[in-house]
């Protein structure tokens, strides 16, 4: 009997226009699979992450419902944003539901995608049919005050970028403010610093140049996960909303990934609920099946 071929998508996520944004590979699966091919897959897609779906047996009248499980090249990981949005995307555009609607169990409990209608801009490079986003619903990430007060050793890690301060999530990265976008956006890391560095990543952030039709800036930085640098991570954005929310006093941002690749992201928190909503565009760049 020959193997069962596994379908796959790489989406990017974050944009509407292929090659920017942030890539992930989506594997839909009919059955379990072992975490040693999940992470293998992983490795050999060497994308910042890699995610699988699997169709779940939901109630009735409610929305259809996927595991999802999300890996970089070396870990499987608690939380993403980027791969779920391109999840998201893949099940919407190859028609794979038929509702608005879909719910994720994920290691972060129940995540929800849903399709937002919007126009399409007329220079839009996009593959939908008709014009829409997708809004995730998203734990909040808290950022604290830590008690790791080596500025010089991040500073150099950063290649001697101005820290204003330094905090940290509860995902485990450190938290910089820079002074400004602009910084954000020239910062020449030193990956094999960062690697030294305790914790588990760095994330560095700074407001926007005025006129720029953006909030803040923002960089993510993760080679203990095998990501030197996250093009765009909806995940920081859950620790860099509840964060601008304080520094600028409104709850709805539109936050630019400053990585090379680039990246917008259109946020919302609700305070009460303690939920960030992410909204963004994706395109499929290419798909295929699997052969193992």
């Amino acid at each position: 009997m020959g193997k069962k071929l596994v379908k796959y998508c790489v989406v990017d996520a974050f944009t509407d226009t292929a090659f920017k944004g942030n890539p992930a590979a989506v594997c839909l699966l009919e059955e379990e699979k072992d975490d040693k091919w999940l992470q293998s897959v992983a490795a050999e897609f060497n994308l910042s992450e890699t995610c699988y779906l699997i169709p779940l047996i939901e109630p009735a009248n409610t929305n259809p419902r996927f595991g999802l499980r999300w890996f970089t090249p070396v870990d499987e990981v608690d939380l993403c944003g980027h791969a779920t949005l391109a999840a998201a995307h893949f099940l919407f555009s190859y028609g794979l539901v038929k509702t608005d609607t879909i719910e994720f169990s994920t290691r972060s409990g129940i995540l929800i995608a849903k399709r937002v209608p919007e126009p399409k801009a007329s220079n839009s490079q996009d593959d939908w049919p008709t014009g829409y986003s997708i809004e995730l619903d998203f734990p909040v990430v808290q950022v604290a005050e830590t008690n790791f007060n080596d500025v010089l050793a991040i500073s150099k890690s950063l290649n001697g970028a101005s820290v204003v301060e330094i905090n940290e999530t509860s995902m485990g990265d450190h938290f910089i403010l820079l002074p400004s976008g602009e910084e954000v956006f020239e910062c020449q890391p030193q990956i094999d610093l960062i690697q030294n560095c305790p914790g588990r990543g760095i994330i560095i952030t700074g407001p926007a140049p005025q006129g720029s039709g953006f909030d803040f800036y923002s960089r993510f930085f993760c080679p203990k996960f095998g990501i030197n640098e996250d093009p765009v991570c909806g995940s920081a954005h859950c620790a860099l909303a509840p964060y601008w929310r304080k520094k600028l006093g409104k709850c709805d941002f539109v936050a630019l990934a400053a990585s090379p690749r680039g990246g917008v992201v259109k946020l919302h928190l609700d305070d009460e609920k303690q939920r960030v909503f992410l909204r963004g565009k994706a395109v499929a760049v290419m798909e295929g099946s699997l052969l193992v």
